[in-house]
């Protein structure tokens, strides 16, 4: 923990596999049959550790000490914050999953811009340094690479690194990823959070309680819900809905409250419905007001029907789920990463936060 509190910001990383054997098995399971052991190793190396788990068909989904992990036969996304080692995870699973028979495609690794980015260790207190560690770890064949700091108009920055064996063209969509980072979050709200005190239900009972009183369990009601709350405050979420993963993650506490939304969607849809990516970021943001937010989404080929211009319609989309909760986009920006897709970045900010920076 940072000295001045704790950091809610993640670091999530993301890397994508292929089977080396022709014709033996597939990709059926995968990674799924990673031992316990090599998980319990790859975790330890982050300093993290497995509170919770839920799987269905499809994949398995691990609340953490410190955010998320979510595993697929060809894909495994760890998500963690505070001052974790995130990126020490790599070497690890490399090695694991290649006794699997398993060879790497692509790695993604994000951030934003830490709140106490002096109590982060190495290498995570700078993102040059971020950039040669990875580029150490990954294998060589993975040559189509590239980082960039994606600004903003505020404080806010999104850190991106990919590496690739190919720069992406011609190849099927990958799962659109849409990562919401909250600031400065109601207080009122911020407040569900924390246990009350002699409380002495589980801790998954408690989050249960947690996730149907904040409106959480709203934000995809379609999704099975594995919830955890953390003492004296803090809470997790992983919610399972065929293909498709959300997180949630809160840190409640005053002076540098912090809450994250994840999802992962088989296509950008531009909707109204339960299932719709739109209304589940509107309906997370509702669920915490806050005064600043972030919006990051990664996608290949087109995400939107009938549209020459994606980045253009991905802006526009988002906004208008957010700009309806009080809040106007302040900056936007988009890049390009050879075999992990297109970013698009947007920062929004509450009118009465405006109000008080400007005065």
């Amino acid at each position: 923990m940072a000295s001045s509190g704790f950091e809610g910001f993640e670091k999530r990383l993301e890397l994508l596999f292929t089977h080396e054997v022709v014709g033996g098995g597939g990709l059926q399971h995968g990674l799924r049959l990673l031992p316990v052991e090599a998980l319990r190793e790859a975790l330890d190396a982050v300093q993290c550790a497995v509170v919770s788990a839920a799987g269905n068909e499809v994949f398995d989904a691990y609340v953490l000490s410190e955010s998320s992990l979510f595993l697929y036969p060809s894909r495994v996304i760890l998500k963690t914050c505070g001052t974790t080692r995130l990126l020490r995870a790599v070497p690890v699973l490399l090695r694991a999953s290649g006794e699997l028979g398993l060879r790497l495609r692509s790695c993604r690794y994000s951030r934003g811009s830490y709140l106490f980015p002096e109590a982060q260790p190495f290498p995570h207190a700078d993102f040059a340094d971020e950039v040669r560690y990875l580029d150490g770890a990954v294998p060589g064949e993975l040559r189509f690479r590239r980082s960039a700091v994606m600004p903003s108009r505020g404080s806010h920055r999104w850190h991106v690194y990919s590496a690739s064996t190919s720069d992406g063209s011609g190849e099927a969509p990958q799962l659109t990823v849409i990562e919401v980072c909250m600031t400065e979050l109601d207080r009122t709200l911020a407040s569900q959070f924390y246990q009350r005190p002699g409380d002495a239900r589980t801790s998954h009972a408690i989050g249960d309680e947690m996730t149907a009183a904040s409106g959480i369990g709203g934000v995809n009601p379609r999704s099975l819900v594995c919830a955890y709350a953390f003492a004296p405050c803090g809470y997790s979420m992983n919610g399972l809905d065929g293909a498709r993963y959300a997180t949630v993650h809160v840190t409640p506490e005053d002076g540098h409250s912090y809450a994250s939304y994840e999802c992962a969607v088989d296509a950008y849809a531009d909707s109204d419905s339960d299932a719709g990516a739109l209304a589940s970021i509107r309906r997370a943001v509702a669920a915490f007001r806050p005064a600043v937010v972030s919006v990051s989404v990664c996608y290949t080929g087109a995400v939107l029907p009938n549209t020459t211009d994606a980045a253009s319609s991905v802006w526009a989309a988002v906004a208008r789920a957010i700009e309806p909760l009080g809040l106007a986009c302040q900056s936007e920006t988009a890049d390009d990463f050879p075999g992990a897709g297109t970013v698009t970045y947007q920062t929004f900010t509450a009118a009465t936060a405006m109000k008080i920076r400007e005065s």
